[in-house]
């Protein structure tokens, strides 16, 4: 795979990581000069009707400008060579995922990490696309230890186009996806904020909210919600308690909660969110 080009001008120089439906790998744009991250997918041929819907997205994506998010360079659906694969910005530094192996964060760096990626999410949802992936290995860490980005949008982009798993029912990562997501429901911006919620309490507690068995970690959210810390600020508890709802229409918004995230920034005393009984989902 190291001796590859895809596209006639991405060489793959090293492999950056590898999950059950595609790889990453580390590659030369040669003809800008410049380093690309390259997502191969493992997946079928896709269908005219499929292809056409899959690359109006990635044109959307494409599109997209917000410092919260990987860009998206190029993508190809069952090119000639029969490849599909993302062409991304290559964001030096670490993950998420890898950080919070050392242990959990602090309030003020998980609310300014938290508002970042939420802020990417409302811009990406603002579009009408869901990520439905969002967990720790795909927020990246800036080398700044300042910034983060939002990255992978390949089931996004790819969840109609072909089984992308075993059994093309539940797509997503199994500790942080929605109820709705583990029964097969209409997904929305909503099941990207429970998973948001799922990925700060983690990083406060150092733990995953539903541990065990991809089954068992699925299967958990639909009897009931996480369990969030006692010993956390009241705002804190109450933001979660919202994010993590088992009913969708509950759930603030990703705006929302990222105007909630920075004011937790601002102020790690800031008082309790409440629900406005002119709409559910409703921050003050």
């Amino acid at each position: 795979m190291e001796e590859r080009v895809f596209g006639g001008r991405y060489r793959v120089t090293g492999t950056l990581g590898h999950g059950g439906m595609a790889s990453v790998y580390r590659a030369v744009d040669e003809q800008l000069g410049r380093e690309v991250a390259v997502k191969v997918f493992r997946i079928g041929a896709v269908d005219h009707g499929e292809r056409a819907r899959a690359e109006a997205e990635m044109h959307t994506l494409a599109a997209l400008r917000s410092p919260s998010l990987v860009t998206l360079y190029d993508a190809a659906l069952d090119d000639e060579d029969g490849d599909s694969y993302l062409v991304m910005e290559l964001v030096p530094g670490s993950d998420l995922d890898t950080r919070l192996r050392e242990g959990p964060l602090d309030t003020t760096t998980t609310a300014r990490m938290g508002a970042q990626v939420a802020e990417g999410l409302a811009a990406v949802h603002a579009q009408g696309i869901v990520h439905r992936d969002v967990k720790p290995a795909n927020v990246l860490l800036e080398s700044d230890g300042e910034h983060v980005k939002l990255a992978d949008f390949g089931i996004a982009l790819l969840r109609d186009a072909a089984r992308v798993t075993g059994t093309g029912t539940v797509i997503g990562t199994a500790a942080y996806i929605s109820p709705e997501q583990v029964l097969g429901r209409e997904v929305t911006g909503q099941a990207d904020v429970y998973a948001l919620g799922l990925l700060l309490l983690q990083c406060l507690t150092g733990e995953r909210p539903f541990p065990g068995t991809a089954v068992e970690s699925a299967t958990a959210r639909l009897t009931r919600g996480p369990e969030i810390d006692q010993h956390l600020p009241t705002a804190w508890r109450t933001l979660l308690h919202v994010m993590t709802a088992q009913d969708p229409s509950e759930r603030p918004t990703a705006a929302e909660a990222a105007r909630r995230l920075r004011a937790l920034e601002r102020d790690g005393s800031a008082p309790a969110t409440q629900l406005l009984p002119g709409g559910p989902g409703t921050l003050t």
